[in-house]
């Protein structure tokens, strides 16, 4: 049996590998993380929101890492299958914002509500 937050672990892994397959070419080398919450100072541009996943960028020998935030997309979805889609849109976002690219491009299905 498996935890809330391993299926939740397994869920952001399961959208990053069938993106990356999906994308046919290797991503660039990232870390992709998943924390509870965000950290209490946001970034410049996300104002007042609460960020659901952010993107940190290389610094020297500091690989680029993707962050999702469990507990604010937890807060969110009504149940198992909205919780599913929420993760796929927020690493999407995530993801696409690390490649550049806009969700749509990295992900036909995307659709941003």
């Amino acid at each position: 049996m498996t935890s809330r937050a391993e299926r939740f672990d397994d869920l952001v892994l399961e959208v990053a590998t069938s993106l990356e397959r999906a994308w046919k070419r290797p991503f660039p080398v990232f870390e992709l993380a998943v924390e509870e919450v965000p950290p209490s100072d946001p970034a410049p541009w996300e104002h007042a929101e609460i960020p659901l996943g952010r993107v940190f960028a290389a610094e020297g020998r500091t690989p680029a890492r993707v962050v999702i935030y469990r507990r604010p997309i937890h807060t969110r979805a009504i149940d198992d299958r909205d919780l599913a889609l929420l993760i796929g849109h927020v690493v999407t976002e995530q993801i696409a914002g690390l490649l550049g690219v806009e969700p749509h491009d990295l992900d036909p299905r995307y659709e941003h509500d």
